[in-house]
């Protein structure tokens, strides 16, 4: 007879509980092991095919299976795979059978590995599709967008074999010194916990009754709980000086937003709060997150909780030995490890008496519960196929994802969109103009040659019949040579209009240096962002303020692309620019994106998701601090160069006052495009609370939502006033409208929301 585990009729639960009971102490550590780096399981022989290692052999033999194993897809120069060595489209689904083949002949009783692979901006896998990187989505400020982007990207990754997605999404940008600033959705909570539930439902889908996902879904673990984007002085994997109210208001609704969609997983971040690290922070992961749901004090978790990468054994340093760093991960919450040996001695542990044997089965039922829900029992090899248009699909996506994020700063005299009876002329200009592989994004795979637009390969095929254009690199993203410069003044000086393309690079090479978490140890030329990059500076390279200075001194109008994962401090593109657009790392398609919009085939649409600082000795610029008396300073105003939230487009609109229904229910403002073009305007209702039982902050954006308008027409954008909209952190920490009175604004920014009139609403107690 069968037993009950191998019934897919019987409830999960119960088949859980069967299959643990049968299990050995060994074989139950194993499932809770994630050791392998997932390139190091196969190598490619000279015919093509591949061919399992003697470390796979003795890492499923270790434990008579495997519970997980990352990176089995991951291609890039950390990793060492390229097209020459590593599974693509055709063969990735191959290799993924050969390896849970093996997995399933190494375990007794017949247990499928769990194949966990990076989706931080698209599938991180060769020939996959690169979508503009996290900071980019949130400057749409279009969840729908996004959530159909996911999607592909989660059908993409079950295609190859893979299961578990793992996603940048928790992380708060409050200082964009930051080298991961680009995986973060921006500085604001409420635009995160949009993205993040967005993310959730494109990814997971509307998973079945009995719990199941389908076969083209993906559960996703929620990367990094918490409070990790507002380390010390903006560096990496630093200490968190945050209080459990700044914890609350800003970087846990994200998370939250993430749990209540149904996110099957998280991951504990590396930096510690308050002294107490999170991979072994028990009050935040047994008792926040997993607790009985009463609140923010208790969620209400059933999923999966993952370390970061080598962060329990980093725990070693505070309890003394990897055993023990194990043990404490485990007690604290951690369920799955990532590299770490500790958890590798948790049977050791258990004789030791450091944990029990019912705190294993417990992260032990999380791991098999997840298995089950994926159909890994029936389906251990399933890799549905895509449809012949998902290239094409995917390329769409990430077009228009980064379409939908480039946003205008200021557009001076009119100056875009471009004029072909103005500027017949064109001189593209500068390090980003004639390249892709900078504005890819951290977390990228090797691309094949050819693939994607440049801004001048667009500029080029989309401009107007006559319009004469001519290309000068100028100079390069780092470094001091200044030799092209004078060429590019040339360039600039003979035509009628220069658009000069500046910016960082996330880009890797094998020349790079790695820790063994994968984050940059040494940089590489022309690397400025990405993990492990994090500056005490803002500035772009000199070479590139010299460009910028010579290029605009020649009196040419230049309008100023940055392409960025992070908001430099350039107020003199600012100053000079004629206008000034960014573009968040928009992915292969980036150029063609740019173009439309500098050409007016369509008019830009995005959204600051992040203040843009004058400069790094202002931070922190975040728009959303607490209502104190501000002062300026005496060097330098303390305002940001461009406030969270603003964005111009090639039309004007025009907001009425606010005007609040029945019983605060709601709240309706009505939206006139006063131009001569058709646009979108992003509108974004604001509180500020008057009166509180709590230091208010001085904004905090609580809704959003865009309308498209033509030339003089009206419209009308109504927002429900529910509880989540007028929710504080109160005293006990616990969420809920306070009493006393709040300001509701509705504007296009922050800024502009700090001047529009506002309507008071009052909160009883």
């Amino acid at each position: 007879m069968s037993p009950l585990y191998r019934d897919p009729a019987a409830p999960v639960a119960a088949r859980v509980a069967d299959l643990l009971a049968r299990m050995t102490l060994r074989e139950k550590v194993g499932q809770l092991n994630q050791r392998m780096y997932g390139w190091d399981a196969y190598r490619r022989r000279p015919d093509g095919e591949f061919e399992l290692t003697e470390a796979l052999h003795e890492e499923t033999d270790r434990f008579e299976g495997l519970g997980a194993l990352y990176g089995l897809l991951r291609a890039d120069a950390w990793s060492g795979v390229d097209h020459s060595t590593g599974p693509d489209a055709r063969t990735g689904p191959a290799l993924a059978h050969l390896v849970q083949r093996h997995v399933l002949e190494r375990s007794r009783l017949g247990v499928p590995a769990l194949f966990v692979e990076e989706v931080p901006h698209g599938l991180m896998a060769l020939d996959a599709t690169v979508l503009p990187v996290n900071l980019a989505v949130g400057a749409t400020w279009d969840p729908e967008l996004y959530e159909r982007a996911a999607s592909h990207a989660a059908a993409e990754l079950r295609a190859r074999g893979g299961h578990l997605a793992l996603v940048s999404a928790l992380d708060i940008a409050r200082d964009p010194r930051w080298g991961r600033t680009e995986e973060c959705f921006g500085e604001d909570p409420h635009l995160a916990a949009r993205l993040t539930e967005a993310l959730v439902r494109g990814m997971q889908g509307d998973v079945e009754e009995r719990g199941y996902f389908a076969s083209d879904k993906a559960p996703v673990v929620l990367k990094h709980f918490a409070g990790q984007g507002a380390t010390v002085g903006g560096r990496n994997s630093a200490e968190s000086e945050l209080g459990p109210r700044e914890l609350h208001e800003i970087h846990l609704p994200a998370a939250r937003a993430g749990v209540r969609a149904g996110a099957a997983a998280v991951m504990a971040a590396y930096n510690e709060v308050d002294g107490m690290p999170c991979a072994a922070n028990g009050p935040l992961l047994n008792g926040l997150l997993r607790g009985n749901a009463n609140g923010d004090r208790g969620w209400g978790f059933r999923g999966l909780v993952m370390a970061d990468g080598l962060a329990v054994d980093r725990l070693a340093r505070i309890t003394g030995d990897k055993v023990s760093a194990g043990a404490l991960a485990l007690n604290s919450g951690i369920d799955l490890s990532l590299w770490d040996e500790g958890f590798t001695h948790l049977a050791e542990a258990v004789e030791r008496g450091l944990v029990t044997e019912s705190v294993v089965d417990a992260a032990v039922s999380r791991v098999l519960t997840l298995k089950f829900r994926l159909g890994l029992f029936e389906r251990p090899y399933a890799t549905p196929e895509l449809p012949p248009s998902s290239a094409e699909t995917g390329r769409a996506l990430s077009t228009a994802l980064a379409r939908s994020s480039i946003t205008l700063l200021h557009n001076k005299a009119g100056a875009l969109p471009i004029d072909p009876a103005r500027f017949t002329r064109l001189a593209v200009i500068g390090p980003h103009a004639a390249t892709t592989a900078h504005g890819l994004g951290d977390y990228t795979a090797p691309q094949r040659p050819g693939t994607g637009t440049t801004v001048l390969a667009a500029l080029n095929q989309l401009a107007p019949p006559g319009t004469e254009i001519r290309h000068a690199q100028g100079c390069s993203l780092t470094g001091g040579d200044l030799s092209g410069i004078p060429e590019a003044v040339a360039t600039a000086a003979a035509s009628d209009l220069a658009v000069l393309v500046l910016g960082g690079s996330s880009a890797r090479t094998p020349d790079t240096e790695f820790d063994a978490n994968g984050a940059a140890r040494t940089l590489v030329p022309e690397m400025t962002c990405g993990e492990g990059v994090d500056l005490a500076g803002l500035r772009l390279g000199p070479a590139q303020h010299a460009l910028l200075d010579a290029v605009t001194a020649t009196g040419t109008p230049t309008v100023v692309v940055l392409i960025q994962g992070r908001p430099h401090a350039a107020p003199e593109a600012a100053e000079r620019a004629a206008a000034l657009l960014t573009a968040w790392y928009p992915g292969p398609w980036g150029g063609e994106a740019i173009a439309e919009i500098l050409l007016g085939h369509t008019a830009p649409t995005g959204r600051l998701p992040i203040s843009v600082p004058r400069s790094a000795a202002q931070l922190p610029v975040y728009y959303n601090h607490k209502d104190t008396e501000y002062g300026s300073y005496a060097d330098e105003d303390a305002e940001p160069l461009y406030s969270f939230g603003h964005g111009l487009t090639y039309t004007t609109f025009e907001y009425g006052v606010p005007n609040i229904g029945r019983n605060g229910a709601s709240c309706e403002v009505e939206v006139s495009n006063t131009g001569e073009r058709a646009g979108r305007s992003v509108v974004q209702l604001y509180i500020r609370p008057l009166r509180t039982t709590v230091w208010p902050r001085t904004l905090e954006l609580r809704a959003f939502r865009s309308v498209d308008l033509a030339p003089g027409e009206r419209g009308t954008v109504t927002f429900p006033l529910g509880e989540e909209r007028l929710a504080q952190v109160g005293p006990d920490l616990e969420r809920m409208p306070l009493p006393g009175s709040v300001e509701i604004r509705v504007a296009e920014s922050a800024r502009g929301a700090l001047d529009a009139v506002p309507v008071v609403l009052d909160i009883k107690g």
